[in-house]
């Protein structure tokens, strides 16, 4: 048996590495995902590493938990004002979508693999989600960032489409197994979970931020401890109801994020470093799971299905999905594109397997290689692909300041950020000669990358960045000023 010693030693030299690995390819285009599954695959039981690991319940036991963590944080970092414009659309990708991407997978499989109807549609339900993380790495290692609301479009969708591939999969699944289950009963599942779904993710969201906010907790890291063991129960109990959980968790987070609760930005720094973890985890296991000999079959049929879902599937789903939108055909083709697989299909890949479905396995090793597929044919050239369609802008970097303030709930005042345009009437002038409130102060000015702390009489120069600390009850008092000395 081996020691924890040696089960300790290996777990945090793969995170370390994975880390190192991802660190310094961070700028070849490749998602994160993609080399935390291949370090995995490589200190399997058929790489050098020769770590054997064949056990598709605990995979799955450990996907499961890093998805409420990664969807938890994802909701907590999804500014609702920025999605809420396109709330709609992305819902429709979200179920419509996916629903299309299984059935147009589903029946091509049936007509050129030679696969029953419902094994089809079980492949095609399998590999119907998106993944959010490996989208937006390269997005930012890249540089790149996408005109209008594309990026919180696909923000939204990939974050909400889980929920609809995992009740698509599971409904197949109990079909195959209880042939004389009628199809009718799964649009009445569909609504009863969903629904279930949303109103334990709002309701238990307003607990959790009345608690946070109610609760004083003598030590502040109890905050986001408190946080993760609730993220959990609620994923736990919708899902023991017969709710979706992981819709309930995704809400949740974006309740949570968008209200304003003690300690936020502690709350966000521990769920992002969470959900990384989680990800490089669940990677790292699903990459021990696979082996690459059986890899080797499933290529010739791999690259169709894989090819079928870049080129038809995804973009017939998108284009019907946003049929009655407002975005034009070049905002479309992107969200076609934008379109990478990944560790949710590999993961619901499991489902079938534990369940000893016919060609389960085929099913597994079919999902893994075109997760691979469309993460290297699309991963890479999302760039290229963007600027191509003209839908591209730079990357908005943001800057690091040496002082925080984080508002809270009885404090009137906030730290806001404006910077002086180079043709702004206030070059030249003392910060004393702007006649902002007496309630408003400019507490530090980033001039050519440095860090200027003003006094009264300091003089604005062109595109200077001004951290002005603000009652709120001002702020348009404040805003109103400064746009009038900037000549607006």
């Amino acid at each position: 048996m081996v020691s924890l010693e040696v089960v300790l030693l290996i777990g945090s030299f793969l995170i370390l590495l994975s880390i190192a690995i991802a660190k310094f390819t961070d700028n070849l285009g490749v998602p994160a995902l993609l080399l935390f599954l291949a370090i995995g695959m490589l200190v399997g039981s058929e790489g050098p590493g020769g770590i054997y690991f064949d056990d598709a319940s605990s995979a799955q036991s450990i996907g499961i938990i890093a998805l409420i963590f990664i969807l938890f944080a994802g909701g907590l970092d999804t500014n609702w004002r920025e999605v809420k414009p396109i709330v709609w659309q992305a819902m429709s990708l979200a179920t419509v979508g996916v629903f299309l991407t299984a059935l147009t997978v589903g029946i091509f499989a049936v007509f050129i693999l030679d696969f029953s109807v419902l094994e089809g549609l079980l492949l095609g339900a399998v590999i119907s989600s998106t993944d959010a993380a490996a989208v937006f790495s390269i997005l930012r290692s890249r540089k790149i960032s996408l005109k209008g609301m594309l990026k919180p479009l696909l923000e939204l969708e990939s974050g909400s489409n889980d929920p609809m591939a995992v009740f698509l999969t599971v409904g197949i699944v109990q079909l195959i197994l209880t042939p004389d289950s009628k199809w009718t009963y799964l649009p009445l599942l569909f609504l009863f979970q969903m629904g279930v779904g949303s109103i334990m993710g709002l309701g238990f969201g307003k607990v959790v931020v009345l608690l946070l906010n109610r609760m004083k907790f003598s030590y502040e890291g109890f905050y986001p401890v408190f946080s993760l063991a609730f993220a959990v129960f609620i994923y736990a109990i919708t899902t023991a109801i017969g709710g979706s959980g992981f819709l309930a968790v995704y809400l949740a987070g974006i309740l949570i994020g968008n209200s304003e609760v003690v300690h936020k930005k502690n709350l966000f720094r521990f769920f992002d470093g969470l959900a990384w973890l989680s990800q490089i985890g669940m990677f790292l296991t699903l990459g021990l799971l696979v082996f690459p000999s059986h890899l080797l079959p499933v290529i010739g049929i791999g690259f169709m299905v894989s090819t079928f879902l870049v080129f038809i599937a995804r973009p017939v789903s998108v284009y019907i999905s946003l049929a009655l939108s407002n975005h034009a055909w070049r905002e479309k083709a992107v969200v076609s594109w934008v379109g990478l697989r990944g560790a949710v299909p590999i993961i619901l890949a499991t489902f079938p397997l534990l369940a000893n479905v016919s060609n389960a396995k085929l099913i597994f090793n079919l999902v893994f290689f075109i997760v691979l597929t469309s993460t290297l044919l699309q991963g890479w050239s999302i760039p290229i692909v963007a600027k191509f369609l003209k839908v591209n802008i730079p990357v908005k970097q943001k800057r690091w300041y040496p002082i925080e303030f984080e508002s809270r709930i009885g404090i009137d005042t906030d730290l806001i950020e404006l910077i002086v345009p180079y043709t702004s009437a206030a070059v030249g002038k003392s910060l004393v000669e702007l006649g902002l409130p007496n309630d408003s102060l400019v507490v530090l000015i980033v001039r050519n990358d440095n860090y200027v702390v003003p006094s009264g009489g300091t003089v604005l120069e062109a595109g200077d960045t001004l951290l002005v600390l603000v009652n709120k009850n001002n702020l348009s008092q404040v805003r109103v000023i400064l746009a009038e000395q900037l000549g607006d």
